[in-house]
């Protein structure tokens, strides 16, 4: 398992939310979506505000955050998630998130928030 797998850390302004191992780290950039897998060649990226982290744990375990900006630092060995601010998906209830999407006015910081929140529940369910 250690040649496809990475340590990974997610960390916000406030505090460290999760380190561990993994076997792949999915992230909405600025440039694009980004998958990571071991031994991926090292880069910078900077996190769209409302996007979403997902990481595969090496005990199959699949963990899913919403992202309110920040950066991505990839290594041969490391993935570390540098966020503004971060939510764990498994702490969000997609009903309340989808009322807060419809209420929310197009464009709007609330609107951007709700959308980080949906695409981490989709990566917590696997879509």
């Amino acid at each position: 398992m250690a040649d496809t797998a990475f340590q990974v850390e997610v960390v916000s302004v406030e505090e460290r939310l999760w380190s561990g191992e993994a076997t792949y780290v999915i992230a909405q950039t600025t440039e694009g979506e980004l998958g990571v897998l071991a031994h991926h060649e090292p880069l910078f990226g900077q996190l769209v505000q409302g996007g979403a982290v997902a990481i595969q744990t090496t005990a199959g375990e699949r963990l899913a955050a919403a992202i309110r900006g920040g950066f991505l630092s990839v290594t041969g060995e490391k993935v570390t998630v540098l966020a503004d601010g971060a939510e764990w998906a498994s702490s969000l209830d997609e009903a309340a998130v989808r009322r807060e999407l419809d209420g929310a006015a197009d464009g709007s910081d609330e609107q951007v928030v709700a959308q980080g929140r949906l695409r981490a529940l989709e990566y917590l369910a696997g879509k």
